[in-house]
């Protein structure tokens, strides 16, 4: 049985992302690092794909963003409209309607594995209803995954970017299913996060390509971020 992966993404030109960050780093460094994230964690997922039955999206925020070269790599998804809770409900639907079962991911936790997507999509592939999920060390999570229909209020009943997002996200979600529960992970969203996720990478045993550039990246800007505090 299949399993879609969609990875949430925004398009620097046309809508401000890593704001937190642009205090310590700048906003062309923050929109550069957001995109190398958004590679390393799309590197992970197409080996997901190489090894079978999962098929890796990018779920884009803009529509006009499409034909953008930074998500032409993968197939694109459409998020559509609305809250971030409407939008993860479209886009899980549409995966559904493609797939056995579908996991939402974001671009700022560049250090997953294949391993962790490959456990979830397994869970997933059972036949009974399940649910698996990833937090966040911020209280929020870094994936969620399904086999199941989910009623719209069960996303957009959650208040998210809080500190009991997951915990808020997976009442709503009370009997639905059984769950899997992945590591926890550090998001890469303000300058306190850069030495996490840097360490998060450097302890991969087998990092991609783009997860060694990253770190790369990560360790100069490291040295950017103290200097200027």
């Amino acid at each position: 049985m299949s399993c879609g992966i969609a990875i949430f993404v925004k398009t620097p030109s046309l809508s401000p992302v890593k704001t937190r960050l642009w205090p310590g780093i700048g906003r062309r460094r923050a929109e550069a690092l957001y995109l190398s994230s958004a590679q390393a964690v799309a590197s992970v997922a197409m080996q997901t794909r190489d090894q079978g039955g999962i098929e890796p999206y990018w779920a884009v925020a803009e529509d006009a963003a499409l034909p953008v070269e930074a998500w032409t790599d993968l197939p694109q998804l459409p998020q559509g409209i609305g809250s971030l809770g409407e939008r993860m409900a479209q886009v899980y639907a549409r995966l559904r309607q493609a797939h056995h079962a579908a996991i939402l991911i974001g671009a700022d936790a560049p250090q997953l594995t294949a391993h962790a997507l490959q456990r979830a999509a397994v869970w997933l592939s059972g036949v009974e209803s399940r649910l698996a999920i990833g937090r966040a060390a911020d209280g929020g999570f870094w994936l969620f995954g399904g086999n199941a229909s989910l009623h719209d209020d069960a996303w957009t009943g959650v208040r998210y970017s809080a500190p009991d997002t997951a915990a808020q996200f997976m009442h709503a979600m009370h009997g639905t299913g059984a769950w899997l529960e992945l590591e926890t992970l550090h998001d890469l969203d303000t300058v306190d996060d850069l030495p996490h996720v840097r360490t998060g990478l450097a302890a991969l045993a087998a990092p991609t390509p783009a997860q060694l550039r990253l770190i790369g990246e990560l360790e100069a800007l490291s040295d950017i971020a103290e200097a200027s505090t």
